[in-house]
């Protein structure tokens, strides 16, 4: 099985979100998206996210 990083917009897609979305949930203190700054970019590990979203991280 393939465990890679994730960009914002692959994540964006995965979650079918706007990039906007995905920025907006890393900038939130109570989102607390899991994601993972390297050098200028965000990047994201799938199970990490599917952990948060199915806790209702993403819930608006």
């Amino acid at each position: 099985m393939e465990d890679r990083w994730l960009s914002v917009k692959e994540i964006a897609v995965y979650l079918d979100v706007r990039t906007e979305t995905v920025y907006r949930w890393l900038g939130s203190d109570e989102k607390n998206m899991p994601g993972h700054k390297v050098g200028r970019h965000w990047k994201f590990k799938k199970d990490e996210v599917d952990r948060w979203v199915k806790k209702g991280g993403s819930a608006e």
